[in-house]
C-alpha cells in the first residue's frame, strides 16, 4: 500500500472494519514481529487487503476494479511500459481525451501527478484494483518483468555492457560472486542507460522505503526505474571505489571522478562524482561530461546570425575581458570552451585555470586547482602569467584577488575569458565593484559581458505548428507585427523524445558590448538600471527579447522562455 498506513488504520476504523483497540493490539504485537500494525491486522484475519481497497476506494470517490480483463491496445499505447511499471499502473479505457487507470491507491498522488505530466493531452481517470490484477495485466499487455528488464538494457550488446574503468575490464572473472558481477552490471547499466537517454546528471537518493533513480534530461529531472531498495549499499560502494572515494567514509562529503570507455574503441563517458550522506544513507550525483559538446560551434549553442558576428568580434580582440554570466547548470562552461576551440590555432598560446578540469582540450594547458597544496586561482594565475600566454581563461571570478590579476593579465595584453555567478549582463558591472574592483579598473578592462540560459528545444521529430494562449503572447509582450511571420511550435511526443515534446537544449543570451559612454556612467558610479538602458539603445537585447525570438523561428515554446526569464520593463 503506497499511502500512509496510520492513515488507512484510520479510514478502516471510521468505516467500522476494526476498533481502535484492534490497532493498538496490532501495534504491540508488530513490533515483536517486525510487521507494520496494518499488515499485522491482515495477517491476524481482522481485515483484508480487499477490505483496505473497498474503503480507500469509497473514501476517494473512485471505482473498484474487481478483475481486469483485456484492454484496448489503444489504451495500452498511451502509457509506456517503463512508465507503467514504474508506477505500477494499468490504462483500462480510453474515450477521447480521457484515459481510465487503474492503481492501488487513489491516495498516490506522486503516481497520479506523474501521469498527468507524462501524459498532459489527456485526462486521468484513477480506479483502484489490487496489486496482483495489476501485476497480472502488466505482464499480460506489455511483457514480463524480466522482458523488462532487457527493455531498460535498450538493446545493448554484450560488448557495451562491458565497461572498461581506468584500463581494467569489469566482467565476471574480475570479482569473486556472482552477486559483485550482478551490482557491477547494473552500475554500469545505469550509467550505459543515462547515456543513452542523452541526460546530463544521475541521482540516486536513498528515501525510507526505496532507492529513487532520476535522470536530468534536459534540464528536467525525470524518476526513472527504481533499484532495489536492498541493494542500495552495495551501489554506494561500487560506485565509491569506482570514483576513487573512501568506503570507509560516511559520515563525510566525498567528489570524485570516473572514466568509463564503453566496448572497445568506442566512446569515453567522463562522470563527475558527488557524495553526501542523509538520514537513509548516502546520496550519489554524478554528473555526465558530455564532450561532443565542447565541439559545438556557435550556430549549435543556439547564436543567431547577428549575435554570433557579435561573438566572433569579441573573440579577435586583442586584450580586455569578456565575462559570461548566469546561475549554476545555464551553460556557461561549455560556452566558453566552444569560444576557446573556435580560436584554438597553433599560433596562440592558451592557458586555463579550473575547478575542476571538466573537459581536456587538444592544444590547450589546463591548470587544475589544489587548494590543498596551495594551488589556488590566484597562484595558478601568478604562475600562469610568466608562460606567456595569449589568453587566458579562468573557470570562475569568486574574489578580489582573482579578480584583480585577471584585470591586470587583460591590461598587459591578454584575452581573458571568465564566469560570473549574476542574474543579466549589465550587473557582472556592480558585482565587480562589489567584490572590491576599483571602478576605473571595471571600465578599462571589460570588453563584454554576456548572460546566457539554457532552455529546451521542440522535438524535430514530432514538432506540429500551435497557437499559443492570450496568457503566453502576453508575458512575451509580442506585438502584432511579430505574429505575422511567427511559426509557433510545440512537440505533441513521440518515441525520439519519450513523450516529452522536447529533445536537446539551446541558449538564449545577452550581449552587452561596453563602449565609451558605457565606460563614463561605470566611472561615474551610475546604476545598473541605467547601464542596462545605455546598452539596450546600443542594441543589446535581453534575454527574454532573444527567448522571444527563438519561439517566434519555432526553435522553443513561449513555456520555457516565460519560465527561465524575468519579464522586461517597458
Amino acid at each position: 500500500m503506497a499511502a500512509n498506513d496510520d492513515y488507512i488504520l484510520e479510514l478502516l476504523i471510521k468505516h467500522g472494519l476494526i476498533r481502535p483497540t484492534d490497532v493498538e493490539g496490532a501495534r504491540q504485537t508488530s513490533a515483536k514481529n517486525g510487521h507494520g500494525p496494518l499488515e499485522e491486522l491482515i495477517q491476524s484475519g481482522l481485515v483484508t487487503r480487499h477490505d483496505i481497497l473497498r474503503t480507500t476506494a469509497d473514501e476517494a470517490g473512485v471505482d473498484l476494479i474487481e478483475k481486469i480483463e483485456a484492454v484496448p491496445e489503444d489504451a495500452v499505447k498511451v502509457i509506456p511500459k517503463q512508465l507503467a511499471y514504474r508506477l505500477s499502473v494499468m490504462p483500462l479505457h480510453l474515450d477521447g481525451r480521457h484515459l481510465r487507470v487503474a492503481l492501488t491507491d487513489p491516495f498516490n498522488f506522486d503516481a497520479i501527478d506523474t501521469l498527468t505530466k507524462e501524459l498532459q493531452r489527456y485526462d486521468i481517470d484513477p480506479v483502484v484494483a489490487s496489486s496482483e490484477q495489476i501485476e497480472a495485466a502488466i505482464s499480460r499487455h506489455y511483457g514480463s518483468a524480466s522482458e523488462m528488464v532487457n527493455t531498460l538494457i535498450g538493446g545493448y550488446s554484450g560488448d557495451e555492457l562491458t565497461v572498461r574503468e581506468r584500463g581494467k575490464i569489469d566482467d565476471d572473472s574480475d570479482v569473486s560472486t556472482d552477486e559483485d558481477a550482478h551490482i557491477i552490471r547494473l552500475v554500469n547499466l545505469l550509467i550505459l542507460e543515462a547515456h543513452r537517454l542523452r541526460a546530463s546528471d544521475i541521482h540516486i537518493e536513498p528515501l525510507e522505503k526505496r532507492l529513487r533513480l532520476r535522470y536530468r534530461i534536459d534540464g528536467v529531472l525525470q524518476v526513472m526505474t527504481d533499484p532495489p531498495k536492498k541493494l542500495q549499499a552495495a551501489i554506494v560502494s561500487r560506485l565509491k571505489i569506482m570514483s576513487n572515494m573512501s568506503i570507509a567514509e560516511k559520515r563525510l562529503p566525498q567528489d570524485g571522478r570516473i572514466q568509463l570507455r564503453i566496448g572497445e574503441g568506442r566512446d569515453t563517458i567522463d562522470l563527475r562524482v558527488s557524495s553526501i550522506p542523509t538520514n537513509h544513507g548516502e546520496s550519489i550525483v554524478m554528473r555526465i561530461l558530455d564532450r561532443s559538446m565542447i565541439t559545438l560551434g556557435l550556430p549549435e549553442l543556439g547564436f543567431l546570425t547577428d549575435d554570433q558576428a557579435v561573438i566572433e568580434r569579441i573573440l579577435a580582440l586583442p586584450d580586455g575581458i569578456f565575462l559570461v554570466t548566469g546561475p549554476t547548470g545555464s551553460g556557461k562552461s561549455t560556452t566558453l570552451y566552444s569560444c576557446l576551440n573556435t580560436i584554438n590555432k597553433p599560433d596562440r598560446k592558451i592557458i586555463t585555470v579550473e575547478d575542476p578540469i571538466e573537459f581536456q582540450i587538444s592544444g590547450i594547458n589546463q591548470v587544475p586547482v589544489n587548494a590543498d597544496v596551495g594551488m589556488t586561482f590566484p597562484a595558478a594565475l601568478r604562475a600562469m602569467l610568466r608562460q606567456a600566454p595569449n589568453i587566458i581563461m579562468i573557470g570562475e571570478i569568486r574574489d578580489l584577488e582573482t579578480a584583480a590579476i585577471a584585470i591586470n593579465a587583460s591590461l598587459t595584453g591578454h584575452l581573458v575569458f571568465s564566469t560570473l555567478h549574476t542574474n543579466d549582463a549589465p550587473s557582472a558591472v556592480t558585482r565587480l565593484i562589489d567584490i572590491g574592483v576599483k571602478q576605473f579598473l571595471v571600465a578599462t578592462s571589460v570588453r563584454a559581458i554576456m548572460a546566457q540560459r539554457l532552455v529546451r528545444r521542440v522535438c524535430s521529430n514530432c514538432s506540429e505548428p500551435y497557437v499559443p494562449t492570450e496568457s503566453e503572447l502576453r508575458s512575451l509582450n509580442l506585438k502584432p507585427e511579430q505574429l505575422e511571420n511567427a511559426n509557433f511550435r510545440r512537440g505533441h511526443g513521440c518515441d525520439k523524445c519519450r513523450n516529452i515534446g522536447y529533445k536537446g537544449r539551446i541558449g538564449i543570451f545577452e550581449i552587452c558590448v561596453l563602449d565609451d559612454e558605457i565606460r563614463s556612467m561605470i566611472n561615474e558610479k551610475m546604476g545598473v538600471s541605467v547601464l542596462r538602458q545605455r546598452a539596450r539603445d546600443l542594441g543589446m537585447r535581453t534575454l527574454r527579447e532573444d527567448g522571444v525570438r527563438k519561439v517566434l523561428a519555432g526553435m522553443t515554446t513561449p513555456e520555457e522562455v516565460i519560465s527561465a526569464t524575468m519579464g522586461d520593463k517597458a
